[in-house]
């Protein structure tokens, strides 16, 4: 790998500045000065250090975030995204969020720049499970327990079974508090799902996302890196049904 490429994609800085790095002998390489951004390193075994400080080569990461509301799951965008919350150190050109999360929703989103294990989550042949925590305006019952079973119907498609558990009713407000969990990703579907048994989702978070849960440490608006279990679950290749 070229040395400029090495150290641009390890968020040293644009090609365009590590070149300038290079040229005023800022880095080394195994301990020797070298000044051609042309010069080619191999990412595993050589020591790359810049301005005195050891760089090390990481291909893919991934970052578990508890997004807030008021933030869109984009890249970019007018408003504030969710690449707006991370660190400057942390920050990376080709990050993106796997799947989106309503502006309004809060909860687990898994950041990473490892295309192929985003395309393995939000395959719709994987089915890999989604479970959300909401408050509900209105009175969930069995009743509508049985009907998320059997499938809603949106826009005249069947939805895949999702599985409703009551957690609390309040009949004095005539509220509820639900987990719910779908194995597909439609637009606005829990909201819709509810809204089409005759109640409102007055707040939404997302709580898991296959074999990964939102810890209950991490602060609204926080992020941190995958354990190396968390990542064996999600990387653990989802049966197809």
């Amino acid at each position: 790998m070229r040395l400029d490429k090495f150290l641009a994609d390890m968020g040293q800085g644009s090609r365009k500045e590590v070149k300038q790095a290079i040229k005023k002998g800022l880095v080394e390489v195994n301990g020797q000065q070298v000044k051609s951004d042309k010069f080619q390193v191999d990412e595993q075994s050589d020591q790359v250090s810049f301005v005195g400080e050891r760089v090390r080569y990481q291909k893919d990461f991934y970052y578990l975030l508890n997004k807030p509301a008021g933030v869109i799951s984009a890249t970019t965008d007018r408003e504030k995204t969710v690449l707006d919350l991370f660190a400057a150190e942390d920050y990376r050109r080709d990050l993106f969020p796997v799947g989106r999360l309503d502006k309004d929703t809060e909860g687990l989103l898994l950041i990473t720049n490892d295309g192929q294990l985003a395309h393995r989550l939000l395959s719709p042949k994987k089915h890999v499970e989604k479970e959300y925590y909401a408050e509900v305006r209105g009175i969930m019952t069995q009743e509508d327990r049985q009907q998320f079973l059997q499938g809603i119907e949106l826009d005249g498609e069947i939805l895949m079974p999702a599985q409703l558990t009551i957690l609390a009713v309040d009949e004095q407000s005539e509220t509820s508090t639900i987990t719910l969990i779908l194995h597909e990703g439609k637009f606005h579907q829990v909201k819709r799902m509810v809204q089409a048994v005759g109640k409102e989702v007055t707040y939404l978070k997302r709580i898991r996302m296959g074999g990964l849960q939102l810890p209950k440490d991490l602060p609204l608006g926080e992020y941190r890196l995958l354990t190396e279990k968390e990542l064996a679950q999600l990387s653990a290749e989802p049966a197809e049904n």
